[in-house]
């Protein structure tokens, strides 16, 4: 069973592998992935937050509850636009258990190209919060938080708000 590894966890930090096989393993991970996103009424899920240093997430496209699980996922293009939303991680809790949120600035659209559980190639234009989830998803794989997005000052007062873990 997988444990989904909070803010302060070093692993949080790394950079991860690509996938070179599609796995029973990889498969498991991901449909268990699925299963821990929606119990935690989460949109996306990358492999470092439950304790795998692989490139592989899930994502849930919060309009059409289309699930993505997205392996070796690449941004190939990000737009001029960008859009100021609200953002949260389900790595990143408050002394309530529930995700702290920040206001972050990402492109508004991105081009993304991944491997499906099925070993297809797949491409897609993303836009509002698909875009964003994907593009938050993705900086997990490289070790980046949204918190990373904030000025120093932002930074310091939303970490006051993150539950001191043991």
């Amino acid at each position: 069973m997988l444990q989904m590894k909070l803010c302060g966890d070093l692993i949080l930090r790394e950079k991860c592998e690509p996938v070179t096989e599609i796995t029973p393993d990889v498969l498991d991970i991901l449909d268990e992935m699925v299963g821990m996103m929606r119990d935690q009424n989460g949109v996306g899920l990358a492999a470092p937050q439950v304790g795998q240093l692989k490139r592989f997430l899930v994502m849930m496209d919060p309009d059409t509850e289309t699930v993505f699980k997205m392996i070796n996922p690449t941004i190939l293009t990000r737009s001029a636009d960008v859009c100021t939303l609200e953002e949260g991680c389900l790595s990143v809790l408050g002394n309530d258990d529930l995700p702290v949120y920040a206001n972050v600035t990402r492109p508004a659209s991105v081009d993304v190209q991944w491997t499906d559980e099925n070993g297809q190639q797949l491409s897609a234009h993303m836009s509002g919060f698909p875009a964003r989830i994907v593009q938050h998803e993705t900086d997990h794989l490289d070790g980046v938080l949204f918190i990373d997005y904030l000025s120093p000052v932002r930074r310091e007062m939303l970490m006051r708000k993150v539950k001191k873990r043991k």
